[in-house]
This record gives structure tokens, sequence and C-alpha cells, in this order.
């Protein structure tokens, strides 16, 4: 419940902080409405030169871009605004500030910092998804549902779980800047099925770097292609992910001099 309260305050703030800038962010929706046509516009040119895509039809592929989009925005909303300014508090020291704080610092890193106006994106990533799964010609079933709401917060806490492991190198390198670029490069490899890319990079996409478990997997839910076994698997993946992010990061802080020494 504490959490609950701490969340809803750095709400309210990111809240007044958008507010204040209303116009940026009506140019940055109307940017992104506009990136959404292209993406849409790509996949209709590779479709009037065939049918399917790695064994994926349009409608399918729809519905991908769709839980692409859901991971993309969690980026934008979260990760990439924290990371910046968790680099700079190492830097300048400011991160005793968020050490002494009496809560997870782990916790106020992820949620001090959130882009209010990209958690519109995620109504057009559910219209995409439901678009896309009636354009397959697909039944969702409300275990299938299920599976694909289990499966996409899995993938999600895999992505973040791997961002947190990503910045914790920070406390070992001060000048690690960089510490999100490959993620943010592989990312883009989510808005196609991994069943198009070569076996080698297969490999780096599910089980390196797990973009896949984040867009692929949970679209394969959706269509009934994974049973409640692979679901569960995938899980527990997630937790175990989530762990060793967690012990990653508390050794990282033991690295962390402060702005004193």
């Amino acid at each position: 419940m504490y959490f609950f309260k701490l969340i809803s305050t750095l709400f309210k703030v990111n809240v007044q902080m958008a507010v204040a800038y209303r116009a940026d962010a009506l140019v940055n929706i109307l940017l992104n409405i506009m990136w959404l046509g292209w993406e849409l516009l790509g996949l209709s040119i590779i479709f009037s030169n065939t049918d399917t895509l790695g064994g994926w039809g349009f409608g399918e592929l729809i519905a991908l871009l769709g839980v692409f989009r859901i991971v993309h925005t969690m980026m934008m909303t979260l990760v990439w605004p924290n990371t910046e300014k968790f680099n700079q508090s190492i830097r300048d020291g400011s991160m005793d500030y968020t050490i002494l704080q009496p809560v997870s610092s782990m916790f106020l890193v992820t949620f001090s910092r959130i882009n209010i106006w990209r958690t519109w994106d995620l109504v057009l990533s559910i219209v995409l998804i439901v678009i896309g799964v009636n354009l397959a010609g697909e039944v969702a079933t409300p275990l299938s549902i299920l599976n694909f709401i289990l499966l996409t917060l899995s993938g999600a806490v895999v992505i973040y779980s791997l961002w947190i492991v990503m910045i914790a190198f920070t406390f070992y390198f001060t000048k690690f800047d960089n510490n999100v670029t490959i993620l943010q490069a592989l990312l883009d490899s989510g808005r196609y099925p991994v069943s198009v890319y070569p076996p080698w990079l297969q490999v780096i996409v599910t089980f390196i770097i797990p973009i896949a478990v984040a867009t692929t997997i949970p679209v394969q839910g959706l269509r009934q292609e994974l049973g409640t076994p692979q679901v569960l698997m995938f899980a527990v993946i997630a937790a175990v992910s989530f762990l060793v992010a967690s012990l990653f990061w508390k050794a990282g802080l033991k690295r962390y001099s402060g702005a004193s020494s």
C-alpha cells in the first residue's frame, strides 16, 4: 500500500510538470501518430508483395506491432527519462539523496521521472492488437487473453530487469553513459516476429537480450501456440530476472562512493 501511495504522489508531480508544457506534449503526440502511420505504411508495402512474413500474416503483424508499442511505451515513459537522470546523479553525487530516502532506491530511480503524455499510447496499442486479431481471423478465448496478459507482463519485467542491470553498470564505470544504447537499438527487432531473423540473431533476441520474450511470445500466447506450462515458465523467468537485477543493483550500490568521496 505504501508503494502505491508513493507512485500516486510521483505521478501527480509528473502530471503537474507535463501540464506546464502542454504544447510540447501535443506536438509529441502528433509526431507519435505520424510514426505509427509510417509503420503501418511499411507493413502495407511489405504485404503488397507477399502474403506472409516469417509465417505471420498481415493481421498478426498488426497485433505484434501493438505489443511492440506497449513495450516501447514503457521504455519511453520510464526507462529513457530515468536513465538520463540516473546517469547525471551518479556523476554529480545527487544519488546520495535517493539512497538516503526511506524507500528502495531502485524504486525511486524507476519512477522519479514519468513521461505522462506517453501513457495514452497504451490505448492505441490495445486498439492495434484488437484490430490485428480481427484481421487475422483469430478467435481469442478467455484463456488465450489471460495467457497474453501474463506473457506481456512477464516480458515487460524481463526488459525492465535487463535495464536495471545495464544502468547498474554505471556504479562500476561512472562514464558509462551509453548503458542502454544496445537495448534501444535491439528493441526495434521486436517489430517483427523472431522467425524472420537468421538463427544466430534469434538466439540473441530470445536469450541474450530477450526482446522476443516481450513481443513475439505474447502474441504467440494470444494465437494459442503456447501451453500453460510454457506460459508459467516465462513467468518464472521474469521472476528470476527481477531477482537477479535486484541483487545486481544492491551489489552496485555498495560500489557507489557518493559526492563526499
